[in-house]
């Protein structure tokens, strides 16, 4: 048996998701497995690192398969790209030792959220940013960010509990406790992009994060107020929850 990584860029906006569903083909999932099915002529499932949700993007979602036996140069970058639709493409591939699994495995994420606060959509990258269009202070975002770094119960930043991702040990599947490293917040004309590095994030954190930061910076909140919601774990505290397109996997971290 080998066991492969995969690296996965996909334009999220025409799926459900990255999860593969019942009630639905459109998933990123689902296709990337039938397509990997069909090259090897046998069923195959392929575990990713995470789920991403509905419109979610990814530059650098990881997945992996086990498969019997070595295959053939270029299957996975070559043949297996040509059977997948244009805006879903794999990467990179590269064989791993035995027992990694690409959400088990994970020690970290980054992921990147897109904002356009030009007073109309930019014509090229709408569907890749969401379309805010207010002067943003990008220093009160700066200081609420800071009061969210570091490792702090985030129930308040979350829409569903439990949550599988980022597991550390035996009931951790209930906890919300997650360490951020760092939220970097950067513009450059009508665009501004919040970068998060983390352990891990639960299920709509980051946009719910991202929702917050926005208040902060068109002064609707203080950037204090961040550090309430981290004690109350009242969800109704935070921001609002930005739209999923401006959002981006980034990049998948191992040991």
């Amino acid at each position: 048996m080998r066991t492969y990584k995969l690296t996965i860029a996909y334009d999220g906006t025409r799926y459900q998701g990255w999860q593969r569903q019942t009630n639905t083909e459109k998933t990123i999932q689902g296709i990337l497995e039938g397509a990997l099915s069909e090259a090897a002529g046998y069923a195959v499932e392929i575990d990713g690192s995470g789920r991403t949700d509905a419109g979610v993007h990814a530059a650098g979602q990881t997945a992996s398969v086990v498969l019997p036996g070595a295959v053939e140069e270029g299957f996975f970058t070559g043949r297996l790209n040509g059977m997948l639709p244009p805006d879903i493409r794999i990467c990179s591939a590269e064989l791993v030792r035995n027992g990694f699994h690409a959400r088990k495995s994970v020690v970290g994420k980054i992921y990147e959220y897109h904002i356009d606060t030009g007073d109309k959509p930019d014509v090229f990258h709408r569907r890749y940013a969401y379309h805010f269009p207010h002067r943003l202070d990008l220093s009160a975002m700066r200081k609420a960010a800071g009061y969210l770094t570091g490792t702090h119960d985030f129930a308040g930043y979350t829409d569903r509990k439990p949550t599988g991702e980022g597991r550390t040990g035996k009931g951790a599947e209930m906890s919300t406790k997650r360490t951020v490293y760092a939220i970097i917040v950067s513009g450059q004309e009508n665009h501004v992009v919040i970068r998060y590095d983390g352990t891990g994030f639960l299920y709509h954190m980051v946009r719910i994060l991202t929702g917050t930061l926005l208040e902060a910076g068109i002064h609707e909140r203080s950037p204090e107020s961040v550090r309430g919601v981290l004690q109350t774990k009242d969800r109704s505290e935070a921001g609002f929850l930005a739209p999923a397109r401006g959002l981006f996997l980034r990049e998948v971290r191992y040991r």
